[in-house]
């Protein structure tokens, strides 16, 4: 197999379906509980049952300006029937969000191009504690299963725990780790990891950074000058720069999602925990804002339970 051959599913296996129902859980039993006392006693869609929709939508974490987007489509969609039952609010809301997802992330990565990098590289950033190194690690374990040679670069070199940690899903997945002593340069680290992946003939390298939410300049100065050195090694690396994010923090995960994106290239995004929160809306507000590729999301503690995002089958599981 090659590299990220493991993408292209035709459809998602049972087992992965299953896996995204339950993540899901708690995200769709607030969706519905909330909607069925929205609609008690109202035959039709008018007004009061927009207004509750719409705060339904905001505490599920989508976002106000996404969640008007919304309504407003739903508005325009009863104002040309003239008549929509409550009963087909369910559709009607999956069909909007879903058309919404498709607008802002056109590609559901089930097979994409990638050029002909090898070896191609992941730069992975995102605060402490968000599951950055389990989102590396998981990822790697996909990547080795697909048949491809993967090494990890320990550039969190700010926290020993960050290093030890790597090396722990390094010897988890049977992957290589290249790491220097705490407080080395993280750029020097990631150069090391490049130069070695080119030497073995490795065909992924994905680069962990520094957790840490320091101020806008300091950020991009750090993230710009390990991109640089790993272009002299590697021309045009990294070839993504991948946001992971935090999805119980709600509002929070869209706030440093527009502190990274101001800082850095970042083009696609990792959502994670979303198996223990009731806000996996913030996947559909995320998106919508910031016009960046959702592209993995994590919906469970298990190995295999980091998923490749697709819109559908995303909003099909929120809607069953």
């Amino acid at each position: 197999m090659g590299l990220f051959d493991f993408f292209k599913k035709k459809e998602t296996p049972k087992e992965e379906q299953e896996a995204l129902d339950k993540g899901l859980e708690k995200t769709k039993e607030g969706l519905f509980s909330k909607l069925t006392k929205a609609v008690i006693g109202k035959s039709t869609v008018d007004e009061d049952v927009l207004d509750e929709l719409e705060e339904i939508l905001v505490t599920s974490d989508v976002g106000v300006t996404t969640t008007l987007k919304i309504i407003e489509r739903i508005e325009e969609r009863v104002a040309r029937d003239k008549y929509v039952s409550t009963s087909e609010l369910n559709s009607i809301l999956r069909a909007e969000i879903q058309n919404l997802l498709a607008e802002n992330n056109s590609n559901d990565f089930e097979s994409f191009e990638y050029g002909n990098h090898k070896p191609y590289v992941i730069m992975v950033v995102g605060v402490n504690g968000v599951g950055k190194t389990t989102t590396i690690g998981k990822l790697a374990h996909k990547l080795k299963q697909a048949g491809n040679k993967v090494v990890l670069g320990a550039a969190d070199t700010f926290r020993a725990a960050a290093v030890d940690q790597l090396k722990l899903w390094g010897e988890r997945v049977d992957v290589r780790v290249v790491a220097q002593p705490m407080g080395s340069d993280p750029a020097s680290v990631a150069f090391d990891t490049l130069q070695s992946a080119v030497a073995n003939g490795e065909d992924v390298a994905i680069i962990d950074t520094a957790g840490r939410l320091h101020n806008k300049v300091a950020l991009m100065n750090e993230l710009t000058k390990i991109k640089n050195v790993m272009q002299k090694v590697v021309p045009g690396a990294p070839h993504e720069i991948l946001l992971v994010l935090d999805a119980s923090t709600g509002q929070n995960a869209i706030e440093q999602c527009k502190q990274f994106t101001q800082a850095t290239d970042v083009n696609a995004l990792a959502l994670t925990k979303l198996d223990g929160t009731a806000k996996g809306g913030v996947v559909i507000g995320i998106s919508d804002q910031f016009k960046i590729p959702v592209k993995y999301i994590g919906v469970g503690e298990a190995m295999n339970d980091l998923q490749l995002f697709n819109k559908k089958d995303f909003v099909e599981s929120l809607f069953k």
